[in-house]
């Protein structure tokens, strides 16, 4: 079995430190790199036959795909920074061109596409965002790619899960296909911690726990969920941060609460 817990390499000459593919992964659909790009690092790429969602996690680029040029993209210092991150939508097959103007984090995430659609700018006033469950449950999300814009697979969000909380709790899955009560859907989280010499946990399980595992999450990991239930839990001292993108046969988002903890929803 592919280990779920994927870790940061020092950066290749196009800055990527994490490059999950469909094949590395043992999956269909989400694709899934990341890349510290200095202050005036230029990258070109593109992904035949997959659609692409660029964000701009913290620093500032160009971004540049079929003829449109979207300038100083981004903004935030950090993660961890109360503000949107800057995204471009891009369709499948065109050449991207990032050109950082400060030092970048950029996230690109794929997922396959036709080719549908044109480049576009996802601006903050696009990304909702929301406070989800109460006391040690509470944590930040806002939807960067939901399935309310624009795409053909990806859906793709972040949330800040605040020191001594718990995130995606109660436990929940999304790998089965059962109309109007969950949908088939691959996820990555890829974490980041501050300060960031802590550490997290996401434990990733099924009903008859055939896959049945406990990650300790450090900053820049990747956790893989392929299916099965998976709960993320942030020490006391440590904020946590997470970039979800998630794609699957049908682009909506299903979930199912795991039957032994969905009290947990229901109780005021």
């Amino acid at each position: 079995m592919t280990n779920l817990r994927v870790r940061p390499t020092k950066p290749d000459t196009d800055g990527r430190v994490i490059d999950v593919t469909p094949q590395s992964a043992g999956w269909r659909y989400v694709g899934f790199q990341l890349r510290r790009l200095s202050s005036g690092k230029t990258v070109v790429f593109s992904f035949p036959g997959r659609e692409t969602c660029v964000v701009i996690l913290a620093g500032k680029a160009d971004v540049e795909a079929g003829g449109q040029k979207f300038a100083n993209v981004g903004g935030r210092a950090s993660v961890f920074e109360d503000a949107a991150p800057g995204a471009v939508y891009v369709p499948a097959g065109l050449s991207i061109t990032v050109a950082a103007t400060t030092d970048a984090e950029v996230a690109i995430c794929t997922a396959p596409g036709s080719g549908a659609g044109a480049p576009r700018l996802i601006t903050a006033d696009r990304m909702s965002r929301e406070t989800r469950g109460t006391g040690t449950n509470q944590r930040f999300v806002r939807n960067i790619l939901p399935e309310t814009e624009l795409a053909e697979s990806l859906l793709v969000v972040e949330a800040v899960t605040p020191a001594g909380h718990w995130s995606s709790y109660p436990p929940h899955k999304h790998d089965s296909d059962v109309p109007t009560k969950e949908t088939a859907l691959e996820e990555t989280y890829y974490h980041r911690i501050d300060p960031p010499q802590g550490f997290a946990f996401q434990r990733v399980y099924t009903d008859d726990r055939s896959l049945d595992e406990t990650v300790c999450v450090e900053d820049g990991d990747v956790v893989l969920v392929p299916r099965g239930y998976h709960p993320v839990g942030a020490p006391h001292g440590y904020n946590l941060y997470y970039l979800n993108v998630m794609a699957g046969p049908k682009r909506q988002w299903i979930f199912h609460n795991d039957p032994a903890h969905a009290w947990i929803a229901a109780a005021k």
